[in-house]
């Protein structure tokens, strides 16, 4: 039924959970596991422009290393399973954006994604990539917490 799963990380503990899931599931039905790593760009703000401690360049390289290595993780799982795995990193200030836009260009069945576990008052203030992409998405999200 989900031949092709999509996988995001951020190198979590629960998502390392959701990769378990979605590599299991797809060495279950014989499927394929996208992993996806968005870093985000350094976020710069003119009005803080005298005050930068960081080179926005430096940051941005390594968010993007940082971004490689969490799906270098879903890599090795799915060799380890036997599964087949493409893996992709991106960088945009809207990771949820950018999940639901990998999910339509790979042609994906399913999200499988962890949830933070917000509630109350911090998730309506804060928000959740995770409820953004549960909003937007016309693709079933599986969400592991």
């Amino acid at each position: 039924m989900f031949k092709t799963i999509l996988v995001p990380t951020d190198g979590s503990v629960l998502s390392d959970k959701a990769i378990a899931a979605a590599i299991e599931f797809a060495k279950f039905g014989n499927g394929k596991v996208i992993g996806l790593s968005v870093a985000e760009p350094y976020p710069f703000s003119p009005m803080a422009e005298s005050t930068m401690a960081a080179d926005p360049g430096t940051y941005e390289e390594n968010m993007l290393a940082l971004a490689q290595l969490h799906v270098q993780k879903v890599a090795d799982a799915a060799k380890a399973a036997g599964v087949e795995c493409e893996v992709l990193t991106a960088q945009a200030f809207n990771p949820d954006e950018e999940i639901i836009n990998a999910a339509e260009k790979y042609g994906c069945d399913v999200i499988f994604m962890a949830s933070h576990g917000r509630s109350g008052l911090s998730r309506l203030f804060l928000g959740s990539k995770t409820q953004r992409v549960l909003a937007h998405s016309t693709i079933p999200v599986l969400v592991l917490r």
